[in-house]
């Protein structure tokens, strides 16, 4: 049997969306959550991923580049949230919509990722259900290979 496709490109421009009623549950559970952290404490050190120091040899420099751009970019993350909610249960979508999902489906990696302190060299492991973060780091995985298709399915157009 081949692997599953979660995501393919149609031949009009869309893209077919089959995901699983758990894998929806779990976007749509996980969404508002770091919809909440953005918009109530943009400066949280769990969004640390998502906002890279641009200027870490120059703090004035930093605080500067920050007070530009940070609203612009918390604001276009906000929007792709609100698009991956509101299409939390839809089939087809276009290109600007799948677009939001690959910002959104990474954004809630990172931040997870950072929640769970992983690194570049971490390697998919199952995870020991006696672990108290097994539902995170399985979560984590899933949106690795979630992302891993959507980026896939976008590429597919160029």
């Amino acid at each position: 049997m081949p692997p599953r496709q979660p995501v393919m490109p149609n031949e009009d421009g869309t893209y077919r969306l089959e995901l699983r009623r758990e894998e929806r549950a779990l976007i749509a559970a996980i969404v508002p959550d770091l919809r909440s952290l953005l918009a109530d404490d943009p400066g949280d050190e769990m969004l640390t991923r998502l906002f890279p120091t641009a200027r870490p040899d120059d703090p004035d420099a930093e605080a500067e580049y920050r007070e530009l751009v940070r609203d612009e970019l918390v604001s276009k993350r906000l929007a792709r949230l609100d698009i991956v909610a509101e299409l939390a249960e839809a089939t087809v979508l276009d290109q600007e919509q799948l677009a939001a999902w690959m910002g959104a489906v990474n954004d809630i990696r990172l931040v997870l990722g950072t929640r769970l302190g992983v690194t570049e060299d971490d390697e998919f492991e199952e995870t020991d259900e006696e672990d108290p973060e097994a539902v995170a780091r399985s979560a984590y995985w899933y949106l690795g290979w979630l992302l891993e298709h959507l980026v896939e399915a976008s590429a597919s157009e160029l």
